[in-house]
């Protein structure tokens, strides 16, 4: 099996309230992706509504559908696909859920946001989720998180206790955070040894209850030693990375840190 993964990595500034013109995004980013022969894309938070809860009410209805089409363009064209994607939860509310789609078109992993970020009221709209979620490709296995999930490092430790040799993030980063997250990424790749990449959103949404808000891209994959292997900048494009699975091995081997904790005393 080979041990190179080929990443598509697709940032860009989400159309707030207009699914239809995200989803034309979406599906452009996907044949470009197939068109280059990546073996996954990788796409930020919220993507197909952006983060307007208010005006995301009115999308609720037509979610299931959306990500369908998208999963139907993705299995004609050949290419994975990952993300956040706005989810009518069981009891009609709505919920932020990372979806990992294959290239059959199977769901091999949903996550709903466990933390929700009270800053901007998302607590108050969304419901949420209450399980770790990790799972296999047929690759590598993968962990699954978004956005300001980054900010709890338990539940990254608890994924690569469940095996995750990669870590999925789909973002909606605000300025004047860039720091934090350049510098929680790394923290997360190093202290768990395993790639952690993680796609944000790029340009300026207008919520109904927060105002303007200004996002400042720079998706970033970074390796097992905390190296950064790409980081993009603030405009928006799709980018593409490869990846050695069998560095985390590697790493693993050369710096044992995982198999020297004392999880008898914590």
């Amino acid at each position: 099996m080979n041990p190179i993964t080929k990443l598509a990595l697709g940032q860009f500034a989400i159309n707030v309230g207009d699914a239809d013109a995200n989803i034309e995004l979406i599906i452009d980013c996907m044949d470009r992706a197939s068109a280059s022969d990546a073996d996954l894309l990788v796409l930020p938070e919220m993507c197909t509504s952006g983060l307007d809860w208010a005006q995301n009410k009115a999308l609720l209805p037509r979610a299931e559908k959306d990500l369908a089409r998208l999963t139907a363009h993705a299995v004609e064209k050949g290419i994975a696909f990952c993300g956040s994607f706005l989810e009518c939860a069981g009891n009609g509310e709505p919920a932020n859920t990372f979806f990992y789609i294959n290239t059959q078109g199977e769901v091999l992993a949903k996550y709903r946001k466990m933390h929700l970020f009270s800053l901007f009221n998302e607590n108050a709209h969304v419901a949420a989720g209450n399980k770790m979620v990790t799972a296999d490709n047929g690759v590598f296995r993968f962990g699954c998180s978004i956005c300001y999930d980054l900010r709890f490092p338990e539940l990254f430790r608890s994924s690569m206790l469940a095996g995750a040799e990669v870590q999925f993030l789909s973002a909606a980063f605000p300025h004047p955070r860039l720091v934090h997250w350049q510098s929680l990424i790394r923290a997360r790749a190093i202290e768990n040894q395993f790639y952690f990449i993680a796609v944000n959103q790029c340009g300026t949404e207008s919520h109904m209850s927060t105002g303007e808000v200004s996002y400042f891209g720079h998706s970033l994959v970074v390796d097992p030693w905390g190296e950064i292997v790409f980081e993009a900048g603030e405009a928006p494009g799709l980018f593409f990375v490869e990846i050695d699975l069998g560095l985390v091995s590697r790493v693993r081997e050369q710096l044992p840190a995982l198999q020297d904790r004392r999880s008898d005393l914590y």
